[in-house]
């Protein structure tokens, strides 16, 4: 709702006799003049549906490498023994050994901390 007020408040259409500059907008919304000038970028840059507030994905789609199996064979082997000179599984040493024993090509102690 804010955005879409700044957006309005900053047209300079033929309609708008009233164009207000980003500091009256701020203080007339109480708001930041950073939000304003952020607002206006992504406008600018990104188009009007993400400046309403949605949101462009930024990251690649990935397929997920926990699924079901491997989070199965984790937990197994997260009870199991811990290798040798190791008093405990380390989020490392579980994500090493995932690879080793071949059920994942790799992935990352932290994938393996989420799970």
């Amino acid at each position: 709702m804010i955005n879409s007020l700044i957006l309005l408040n900053c047209d300079q259409g033929e309609f708008n006799t009233r164009v207000k500059t980003g500091e009256t907008i701020a203080e007339v919304l109480q708001i930041s003049q950073r939000k304003v000038d952020r607002v206006k970028r992504r406008f600018v840059e990104e188009g009007l549906e993400i400046a309403m507030g949605g949101r462009q994905g930024r990251r690649e789609y990935y397929e997920r490498k926990a699924d079901v199996e491997l989070e199965a064979h984790l937990l197994a082997l997260s009870c199991s023994e811990p290798p040798a000179g190791h008093s405990r599984w380390t989020l490392r040493l579980l994500a090493d050994r995932l690879v080793e024993l071949e059920h994942v090509d790799s992935i990352s102690y932290e994938t393996v901390r989420r799970v």
